[in-house]
């Protein structure tokens, strides 16, 4: 009987701790100041969904070239070439390079 006493005791404090640890309050992040936010809504005006040279294909976010400053992203590394060749032909299209 005592042994079966201190098995009860034993899982009452193991489930007291177990209450006690899982009740701490969690941290907030920190808000976002004005500039992060002012960013994000820049780029997500800008945010490119389709390959510019295959107009309609998804693109591949591995797979792009940095062109004036700018990401632009591709569905294949074919496409990439094809831009690289020409890029002017292909940047009218590009929500990065609209005013």
């Amino acid at each position: 009987m005592k042994a079966k006493g201190l098995v009860l005791l034993a899982a009452a404090m193991l489930m007291f701790a177990v209450v006690l640890v899982g009740c701490k309050k969690k941290e907030q992040p920190a808000p976002a100041t004005p500039k992060v936010k002012a960013a994000a809504s820049a780029v997500t005006k800008a945010d490119q969904a389709t390959c510019p040279v295959m107009d309609g294909n998804k693109i591949n976010k591995d797979v792009f070239v940095e062109y004036k400053g700018v990401k632009v992203y591709f569905c294949c590394s074919s496409c990439k070439a094809k831009f690289e060749a020409d890029p002017e032909k292909y940047t009218a299209n590009l929500p990065q390079f609209k005013k």
